[in-house]
């Protein structure tokens, strides 16, 4: 894991797919929000993921590709956030992600809301049943926001204090926000479908969101 700032708000990157903790550094989505960084606004840390043991693992049978995220997500819930509380003496922390990071924030956030204060998912899709060939067990439903989310009556999903959900135009991954803002509203919870005109899937547009969505933290 890497952690840029001295201080600030805690942030939690996590990378795109297969990405490792350095990615958010050589993409150039710490310098675009370096000013809050440097500022004392916020304080980064970019943990490693393990998609080629879960997600990705297609070696796996994909019910051991499930079972190994839940490890990874129990590792977050019950050693890294914990950690980062004690550290910046918060009770909850922001997390961030783009593109498959984005599932990971955002999934994170809506299993643990009770541990995330903000979210900003961006260019992300949120429904996984690709990844498990046709395999279902109750992992990949409370891994799968689109089936759990519907269902949660965890009220600290209405007490969240920013979630974000940014797409583009031309995002591959546009209609699966609109989907996802739509289960959240009808669950009356307040969010930011940020759809950006002329966009695409790619670096340039998630760095130009990242600081926009921190300026409003």
């Amino acid at each position: 894991m890497l952690v840029f700032g001295h201080w600030g708000y805690p942030l939690v990157i996590f990378p795109t797919t297969m990405g490792r903790f350095y990615e958010a550094k050589d993409f150039r989505l710490i310098e675009s929000i370096s000013w809050f960084i440097n500022n004392g606004v916020v304080k980064v840390y970019c943990p490693d993921s393990i998609d080629k043991d879960s997600w990705y693992a297609k070696h796996l049978h994909p019910s051991v590709r499930i079972l190994n995220h839940t490890f990874y997500d129990r590792f977050l819930a019950e050693e890294l956030v914990p950690a980062i509380q004690r550290e910046c003496h918060v009770p909850k922390i922001a997390v961030g992600g783009c593109s498959f990071g984005g599932f990971q924030a955002a999934n994170f956030s809506f299993r643990h809301p009770e541990l995330v204060s903000h979210l900003y998912s961006m260019g992300a899709a949120f429904d996984i049943r690709s990844f498990m060939d046709g395999y279902y067990d109750d992992n990949v439903y409370f891994n799968n926001p689109p089936d759990y989310l519907p269902n949660s009556t965890n009220p600290a999903l209405w007490q969240m204090s920013k979630i974000v959900l940014g797409t583009a135009e031309h995002d591959f991954c546009k209609g699966e926000n609109y989907r996802l803002s739509g289960i959240l509203g009808r669950k009356g919870i307040i969010h930011w479908l940020d759809d950006r005109p002329y966009g695409t899937h790619d670096w340039p547009v998630w760095r130009d969101m990242l600081p926009s969505y921190l300026s409003n933290l």
